[in-house]
């Protein structure tokens, strides 16, 4: 059986670089992300290198909960429309329509049954950030896309800023530590970095890499500073402010001088990495990293409850892991 799943997902991903044109289709019309990915796809001034792939389809929904995001859908469902995308009543009768999922519902909540869901067909899936609102729920996702066999990655665009990437393959020095920062907005519904913060906490380990093993956060009203400690004894931060104006960005320590980690340059750069992976079937970020990212947001919440005590990696993992067992049960 398991032979035959993994000969299926060859087939499958051979005949999407065969094939003329790739259908991509789209869950979650509650977030700008959705209108960015279809105007690159199927706008007037197309670009050259995305002629393979289309958007042809939409299921719109999308947070119930929060009003920042399900107020947005009307409008995002008409501008999709006037871009060609059908938009479509289930997630069942998108999957009948497409090749590929863009899973971009804003409300981290949603991912893991609309994951499960996807996965089940065998479609292979992009899931914006957050991959969930916690790491229970990303580590329940990543554990049934193996049971199904079905290639998924997750990542914030921050990640792909060209500097950043310089840094992460050594180009720029090697890193011996970073300072970054991000808008940090809460979400009551989501661990308090994964809402916002995440896009400073992706900075941090796209330039710093895996291998945190300890993590402490002091926090205000308008302002937390996280502080990770490497298994190398690099230490780096995140700052995530909710007051005054908040850039992206930050600063690596390397070993020929202290160098930004670049400016954010739009969705283009994920873009790219995403129609290469649904052409390849090869995940850009590992879930090793992307589960990581997640711990170190969960310490990092511990860490708060506890006044700011040094909390272990380890332990923030196999609390997550001991819950994700219970998600999964849920659904099945």
């Amino acid at each position: 059986m398991r032979l035959k799943i993994i000969l299926s997902a060859i087939l499958s991903g051979l005949l999407l670089i065969a094939q003329a044109q790739i259908k991509i289709g789209i869950i979650g019309l509650d977030t700008s992300h959705s209108i960015a990915f279809t105007k690159f796809l199927n706008g007037e001034d197309k670009k050259e290198e995305f002629k393979d792939f289309r958007i042809v389809a939409a299921y719109p929904y999308g947070s119930k909960t929060i009003k920042t995001s399900y107020d947005r859908i009307p409008g995002y469902m008409e501008q999709v429309k006037e871009m060609g995308v059908e938009i479509v009543p289930s997630i069942a009768e998108l999957l009948e329509k497409v090749d590929c999922v863009m899973l971009e519902t804003n409300d981290g909540n949603l991912h893991l049954e609309q994951a499960h869901e996807v996965f089940k067909s065998g479609k292979i899936v992009f899931i914006d950030k957050p991959i969930g609102a916690n790491l229970a729920q990303a580590i329940a996702i990543f554990q049934l896309a193996k049971q199904y066999n079905v290639p998924v990655f997750s990542s914030s665009a921050l990640r792909y800023v060209d500097q950043s990437q310089k840094l992460r393959n050594g180009e720029l020095g090697k890193v011996l530590g970073a300072d970054c920062y991000s808008p940090a907005h809460l979400e009551p519904s989501h661990a308090g970095l994964a809402w916002y913060g995440i896009h400073g906490v992706e900075t941090l380990f796209t330039v710093m890499g895996t291998g945190c093993v300890s993590v402490n956060r002091m926090s205000s009203e308008g302002t937390d500073l996280v502080v990770g400690l490497w298994n190398d004894g690099r230490i780096g931060t995140v700052r995530g402010a909710r007051t005054g104006k908040a850039p992206y960005g930050g600063n690596a320590v390397t070993d020929q001088g202290v160098v930004s980690t670049g400016a954010y340059g739009g969705y283009e750069p994920l873009l790219k990495e995403i129609l290469t992976f649904f052409k390849t079937r090869i995940p850009p970020v590992m879930e090793k990293e992307t589960l990581e990212i997640f711990t170190f947001i969960e310490a990092a919440d511990i860490s708060k409850s506890k006044g700011g005590k040094i909390i272990s990696m380890d332990d923030a993992y196999k609390k997550g892991e001991k819950e994700a067992k219970k998600l999964i049960r849920k659904l099945k």
